[in-house]
């Protein structure tokens, strides 16, 4: 499977740019009862670690989070569109990385001493698509669905 596939067109899901498109930054700021975050919220914990994995594969041996809360910066509605922004372009550089190599520091994920690009890139993947699986079911509670540009019918 190409990276393009996993980050930024994927067959299986709507791509992530036309599933954020059409939310007014009050919109994503909405809190719904009972929902322990909003969709501006979900996507600054996404951007935290897209960033966090782009600086590894990168070289920079910025270590993880010790505690989730780290992960999961305070965010409203003034972040929306900076966040919307430098998520989309951390799916751009994620495709523009190295095809292989090593993960230099490697990341410390026992028993993962050769932890890859590719890995790094599968994990971000498999991260983003999670979240915006969420994304999309607040969007339905808010009556936010589908996108301007539409969305699959199953």
């Amino acid at each position: 499977m190409h990276r393009d596939e996993l980050l930024a067109n994927p067959l299986a899901f709507m791509p992530p740019d036309r599933l954020l498109d059409g939310l007014s930054p009050e919109d994503a700021a909405r809190k719904i009862p009972g929902v322990n975050h909003s969709i501006v919220e979900i996507l600054a914990h996404m951007v935290f670690y897209q960033s966090w994995f782009l600086s590894r594969c990168r070289g920079v041996a910025e270590p993880m989070a010790e505690h989730a809360a780290q992960g999961w910066p305070a965010a409203g509605a003034t972040d929306w569109e900076p966040l919307r922004k430098e998520f989309l372009k951390g799916l751009q550089l994620a495709l523009e990385l190295p095809e292989h190599g090593r993960v230099d520091p490697p990341i410390e994920f026992p028993p993962l001493a050769e932890y890859t690009i590719d890995d790094a890139v599968t994990h971000m993947a498999q991260h983003n698509a999670h979240h915006l699986g969420q994304i999309v079911i607040l969007r339905q509670m808010l009556n936010l669905w589908p996108p301007p540009a539409g969305s699959y019918t199953w």
